[in-house]
């Protein structure tokens, strides 16, 4: 309706006031009804209705008219409508919290049951919901198979132990054996499980009978870590490809990401605008940065060598990087948007620091004449205001290179079988990556916080909504 031109047709709408000036002579009512960050604004002549009705059209208020669509006399908009009919559906009083004043993005955190009414969390959803279908259209368009895999699981794709549990059994009696240890015989699935901290594995079981699938669901991690950037529930986009190597999953990555950001800038025009203008002035650019740029291929040893120049040079780190260290965000954004300033793409890092079901690469990280260790074939995108925002790898095909990863890690196989069955019966060349699609949506609207990105964030201490 906002782009229509039949003046003098009357229309129906309805939304939530935005906000309400009044006058003697006139009023103008903000009405939105969420699909668009913009409003159509309501004249209406205080003279035609009841003063104590008008008084109750308040910011939030939930409102219908019926009136006749016009030429805008004002800047702004095309059309407006002139009010015949005014209709209340739902009043809103002034401890209404998120009024027109400018609030705090922890004050709307702790009201987040709101927030998704105000300008800025509707353009967020809004895009959230086009980086979806941007997503579910990519993988369509290039051959892959959406593929569900468990939220329910007996094994930690990641080895990190960090999982939420998934149980009947009463807390309050819990049956032990001799040595302490709970017996799960009696609980539903028979032994111990928990939420997915990844769909991966099973991702894998099917690339190797589909070629090319993807995942695209909740994950979740018990990490009591209150920062920017996690959160206890997320969402993953987890593709897994048959007879893939390093070079083409690199491509494929640098090929997805750029998809989902012309995606963004072709159908998020006025939603990432306002959000430029009210988050990050840079934001438009810095998307439209990414798709002139090629990444950088780096590998571990020479951005380790990198950063160690740096810090010569008299570049502070709260961190330290050393060979062999996981890269902190500092690090990574360092090598992203001040040595190369384009996104870089790193791989070859130390098998220490990585999964066990990565691939090895022939030959030990050197620096000189110094052997570091042995390298994994692992590719990480890293990207400007974020770090890194894909991880990566070639998986390791080979039956007993992955059993002598899993017994030097000293990991129990016997919840493993079925993965280990891959590479028993038909194993096959494959890598395959995975997206946090929240800091995707963090890259893409310039917010700051996880926490914002998503209609309803589960942090520590913190599940309500």
């Amino acid at each position: 309706m906002l782009k229509s031109t039949e003046y003098g047709k009357e229309v129906c709408v309805k939304g939530w006031v935005r906000s309400h000036r009044g006058s003697k002579n006139v009023d103008f009512i903000a009405l939105n009804d969420g699909s668009t960050i913009k409003n159509v604004q309501i004249v209406v002549d205080p003279t035609q209705f009841d003063d104590e009705l008008l008084k109750q059209v308040t910011t939030g208020a939930c409102i219908c008219v019926e009136g006749l669509l016009v030429e805008s006399q004002g800047a702004g908009q095309s059309s407006e409508v002139q009010a015949m009919r005014l209709e209340i559906y739902g009043l809103c009083g002034n401890d209404y919290p998120m009024q027109k004043k400018g609030q705090s993005f922890e004050m709307m955190r702790k009201n987040a049951h709101m927030r998704l009414r105000t300008n800025t969390f509707g353009a967020v959803m809004r895009i959230r919901h086009n980086m979806a279908m941007a997503i579910h259209t990519y993988f369509h368009e290039h051959g892959f198979f959406y593929f569900h895999t468990p939220l329910i699981t007996a094994s930690d794709c990641e080895g990190a132990g960090n999982m939420f549990q998934v149980t009947t059994k009463n807390l309050y009696d819990l049956k032990k054996d001799e040595n302490g240890k709970i017996i799960y015989d009696d609980d539903f699935f028979g032994q111990q499980t928990s939420l997915t901290v990844s769909g991966q594995l099973e991702g894998e079981l099917g690339a190797t009978a589909l070629g090319a699938i993807y995942t695209f669901g909740p994950t979740f991690r018990a990490e009591n870590s209150n920062t920017p950037r996690h959160l206890a529930e997320f969402w993953m986009i987890e593709p897994e490809v048959a007879f893939l190597d390093q070079e083409e999953l690199m491509d494929l990555e640098e090929d997805f990401i750029k998809y989902c950001v012309r995606w963004a800038l072709d159908n998020c025009k006025d939603d990432l605008q306002f959000l430029n203008q009210m988050i990050d002035k840079t934001l438009i650019a810095r998307l439209e940065g990414v798709l002139k740029e090629t990444f950088v291929r780096l590998p571990y040893t020479e951005g380790i060598n990198i950063l160690q120049e740096a810090i010569k040079n008299g570049r502070k780190f709260e961190f330290p990087c050393n060979w062999g260290d996981d890269l902190a965000s500092e690090h990574e954004r360092y090598l992203v948007e001040e040595h190369f300033k384009k996104p870089v793409i790193m791989t070859d890092y130390p098998a220490a620091i990585k999964a066990f079901y990565m691939k090895q690469n022939g030959t030990e990280g050197y620096k000189g004449s110094v052997a570091l260790g042995p390298t994994m074939q692992g590719t990480d995108v890293l990207f400007p205001q974020i770090g890194e925002i894909i991880g990566g790898s070639v998986r390791e095909e080979n039956f007993n290179k992955l059993m002598a990863e899993i017994n030097r890690r000293g990991m129990e196989t016997d919840k493993l079988w079925w993965y280990l069955d891959t590479r028993r019966w038909g194993t096959c060349p494959h890598a395959g990556f995975g997206l946090g699609f929240e800091r995707l949506i963090l890259f893409v609207t310039g917010m700051q916080n996880i926490r914002d990105v998503i209609p309803f964030p589960r942090t520590p201490k913190s599940a309500e909504f």
